[in-house]
């Protein structure tokens, strides 16, 4: 279990979490949703034990994320921010095997297998300064799903995707989420959340003000109040799209 209780998070002098308490359970997939700057990425750095809490603790199956190891903290939690930096213009496989740097092994098989759950193989020599947007994407997601992680922890993992690597991507975390990982992603897209996410946090200003099942956390009078739009779900379970208007 991944849990956050009370917790504050303060960035560039200002609070952007506050007093936030809530538990994440491995074996399904956390969406973490919320309009811009509602705090989403800072709670997930806080999870992933790379910010700091100005207030509370987070920690992971009750031993807080600042007494482990940094070593066996990355061997837990595998983190994808954003909009990460590569700083080396190495191959697409010399880049996916650096997840298996917290183990400090190689890791033939786990880099052979993120490459194919990614669809990488084809792209396994090419530089990485010559990749698409959305190459580059699956391949850093590579990179983390190599290291095995307990929890995989996804900073808007889908945006830069094709509709096809997108769909398989999230048959791939949801089949890593059946295994017993514990997978949260933060998504602007709310229909996929509703469609994919076993548990929803909406995040408001800093503020935690629902989570639970998708039908629940994400219900269309609460987005008409935390995004300010007026919104309704149409289609059936697993295929509901969002329809707003103003």
């Amino acid at each position: 279990m991944l849990t956050a209780e009370n917790l504050t998070l303060r960035r560039g002098g200002r609070s952007v979490v506050e007093g936030l308490t809530a538990s994440l359970a491995p074996g399904g997939i956390t969406a973490i949703v919320g309009p811009n700057g509602a705090g989403k990425s800072s709670l997930l750095l806080a999870l992933a034990g790379l910010l700091e809490p100005a207030g509370g603790a987070v920690s992971l199956d009750g031993t807080a994320l600042g007494a482990m190891t940094a070593r066996g903290r990355a061997q837990a939690i595998g983190y994808l921010p954003q909009s990460p930096d590569i700083a080396w213009d190495v191959s697409v496989a010399s880049l996916v095997a650096l997840g298996r740097l917290p183990w400090r092994d190689r890791g033939s098989a786990e880099v052979e297998a993120a490459l194919a759950a990614l669809d990488l193989g084809a792209l396994r020599h090419r530089p990485v300064s010559r990749l698409s947007g959305g190459e580059r994407a699956r391949v850093l997601l590579a990179r983390v799903l190599s290291g095995c992680p307990r929890w995989i922890l996804a900073d808007e993992p889908l945006a830069a995707l094709d509709l096809g690597h997108r769909d398989a991507l999230v048959a791939h975390l949801k089949a890593c989420a059946a295994a017993g990982q514990g997978v949260a992603i933060v998504l602007h897209d709310l229909a996929l959340a509703m469609n994919h996410a076993d548990h929803v946090l909406v995040l408001d200003e800093g503020r935690l003000v629902a989570e639970g099942p998708p039908a629940v956390a994400l219900a269309a009078e609460r987005i008409t109040r935390v995004w300010g739009i007026d919104a309704a779900w149409v289609g059936e379970p697993g295929r509901r799209g969002l329809v707003t208007g103003r």
